[in-house]
């Protein structure tokens, strides 16, 4: 989850009312917003302070990214004006008092500028997570590193053992798209940790990692594709197979989103060492596919509307140079002369020069090569060579990963190859984090209390059990 998206992964809260105790143009404190992109929202908190010299300095907190903290690199007060800098990710923040001492301003960020209403708050808000698990767990569970030899770096992650002496199958955890840690924490929740529970509960070892560059894993995440990082779960299953209390027969590998494509290639390659995939709302349909209809979406649920027109004419001129550009610097090159006529050729002043002053990160998007490699590839040719038996499951309202043709996709590649164990499941009324919801948007990942439906974990569970 995660990059499989063109719309980030927002949630939107209730801004708390102003502390009034604070003087009404004081700008030290703690400022929570919501910014609004579209359909989405992301919960920000800029913490001003003042430093010895008296000058404004601070935090910008993301809360929607795992509390993400990045320092104010330049602020100014003056006039009741409020502006602020953070270089780390190119943004600039403005705003006014008002008469109740909140602070009407701009959010800008790569060519684009968006409202941000900021209200004053004594502390930084928390989300409701009972499926969370609490230590101490009634199980054991410890902190591990090996090594993924290939790549030459070393990776850490947590693996939780059943209570007994085993041997126990085993699974190893994949996340979805994006830099995520061993709980694949989003929006305070921590999908990877619940179901990491369940199973260490119903008999089955589990191993969560970090992905590499992040937290205690080593390597570089920027720059790297899924096919790097099969060679990390690889690793993952390798490590498994050394630990006397895992059977080495029935070791697994359940991947979510990117984590779902992930899993066949790694099962394809070593059919003797994965006895199992589960794949959770994995693709099977092309990323050209994937990134071509998300992009559609969005369009139609930006507040903003953006032509379908614009949308389609833009991603038939980028996703065909993505797939035959033969290296970074030379899509760059492509999309910069391809998307420099399309900008060109804009009639409208304001749209022309937003996307003029977001090119720049356009193309450093658009030409990385985890996107270049994801729209180049499709999970079919693979699916077909898996051998192992394959549980396919996604949400009736994954808006992400849509589950009519990316299940039949995967049931079709599977059949077509003369498989017959595996299953195709949907479930009623789930989104993309297979969480119970209303609508399936993106916006109410955070929104809900719930982190993964039950019946999920229990179906998951009792198929890998019955693999003997």
């Amino acid at each position: 989850m995660h990059r499989l998206a063109l719309v980030l992964l927002l949630s939107a809260f209730a801004v708390r009312a102003e502390d009034k105790s604070k003087p009404v143009c004081d700008p030290v404190g703690l400022w929570l917003g919501a910014l609004k992109v579209g359909s989405t929202e992301l919960r920000l908190v800029f913490r001003v302070e003042k430093g010895k010299d008296e000058k404004l300095t601070g935090k910008l907190i993301s809360l929607d990214q795992n509390n993400a903290e990045l320092p104010i690199t330049k602020a100014s007060f003056a006039d009741g004006k409020l502006s602020l800098e953070v270089a780390e990710v190119a943004a600039k923040y403005s705003g006014a008092f008002d008469e109740k001492g909140g602070i009407q301003g701009e959010f800008e960020q790569n060519g684009q500028s968006f409202p941000l209403i900021l209200a004053r708050t004594d502390k930084l808000p928390t989300a409701k997570r009972p499926q969370t698990p609490k230590k101490p767990y009634p199980y054991p569970s410890d902190d591990v590193t090996f090594e993924n030899e290939s790549a030459k770096i070393k990776l850490a992650g947590t693996l939780t053992l059943p209570k007994g002496d085993g041997p126990f199958p085993a699974v190893v955890l994949v996340s979805g798209s994006g830099p995520q840690d061993r709980d694949e924490t989003l929006f305070e929740h921590k999908p990877f940790l619940v179901i990491a529970d369940h199973l260490a509960k119903k008999g089955i070892a589990c191993l969560r990692c970090d992905d590499r560059g992040v937290g205690k894993s080593g390597g570089t995440f920027v720059g790297s594709t899924s096919a790097d990082f099969a060679t990390d779960t690889y690793a993952a299953v390798n490590f498994l197979k050394g630990n006397p209390k895992i059977d080495p027969k029935r070791i697994g590998i359940c991947g979510h989103s990117e984590g779902g494509l992930i899993a066949p290639l790694v099962a394809a390659a070593h059919p003797d060492d994965v006895a199992f995939i589960v794949l959770m709302a994995g693709p099977g349909i092309s990323g050209e596919r994937v990134l071509y209809e998300q992009a559609m979406d969005f369009s139609k649920s930006a507040d903003e509307k953006i032509e379908d027109r614009e949308v389609k004419e833009m991603m038939e001129v980028v996703l065909p140079i993505l797939k035959s550009a033969k290296s970074t610097a030379d899509a760059k090159e492509k999309l910069k002369v391809a998307l420099g006529k399309l900008i060109a050729a804009e009639t409208d002043e304001k749209k022309r020069k937003e996307a003029e002053k977001g090119l720049g990160a356009a193309l450093d998007q658009y030409s990385d090569p985890w996107v270049r490699w994801f729209v180049g590839h499709d999970p079919a040719p693979t699916l077909a060579k898996v051998k192992c038996p394959v549980l396919a499951l996604n949400g009736e309202k994954d808006v992400q990963v849509k589950p009519k043709q990316n299940l039949e996709a995967i049931d079709a590649a599977l059949k077509k190859s003369g498989h017959k164990n595996y299953d195709c499941v949907e479930f009623k009324g789930l989104n993309h984090l297979f969480q119970t919801c209303k609508t399936g948007a993106v916006a109410e990942y955070g929104r809900i209390e719930q982190t993964t439906a039950p019946e999920v974990l229990t179906r998951i569970s009792e198929w890998i059990t019955a693999r003997k």
